[in-house]
Order: C-alpha cells, then sequence, then structure tokens
C-alpha cells in the first residue's frame, strides 16, 4: 500500500512539473510569438524585433532550456524517491 502511494506522488509531481513547463513554453510560442508580438516589436534583440525573434528563435531556445530544466527536476524528483539508477 504505502508503495502505491509512494507511486502516485511521484506521478502528481510529474505531471505538475509537465504542467508547469507547458504552460512556460506556451505563454513564449504563443503569447509572445502571436499574441503580444505588436507590443514586443517596440524592443529590439541582436538588430531584430522582439516579437519577431521569440517567433522565429526565442522560442526554440526556451524549449531547449525547458528540456534540460525538466531533466534536472527529474533526476532531482528521482533521487528523492530513490528511483534513480
Amino acid at each position: 500500500m504505502l508503495k502505491k502511494s509512494l507511486a502516485t506522488q511521484y506521478w502528481k509531481t510529474n505531471l505538475r512539473y509537465l504542467a508547469i513547463l507547458l504552460a512556460i513554453w506556451f505563454l513564449v510560442s504563443y503569447g509572445f510569438g502571436i499574441l503580444w508580438v505588436d507590443t514586443l516589436n517596440n524592443f529590439s534583440l541582436g538588430g531584430f524585433s522582439l516579437g519577431f525573434w521569440f517567433a522565429q528563435q526565442g522560442a526554440i531556445y526556451v524549449f531547449v532550456l525547458l528540456i534540460f530544466v525538466y531533466i534536472r527536476l527529474m533526476n532531482k524528483l528521482d533521487s528523492k524517491y530513490n528511483l534513480n539508477e
């Protein structure tokens, strides 16, 4: 019974991490790249409008960064529940 409870806690934490990271990705890719592009275009980054930059490059960079954040979070979670290799 205890093992099933720990597995449930593990997966709830995992799903919470996924929801937060996907929300960040959605905010950056859809929000910054589409919804708020006109506002962000008032600023520039590397000679390009910031809204254009997020739509073309920024969302990809944030996605790759979120992958590494997820790896780190899951390694810590695995260690917490003694599931690390």
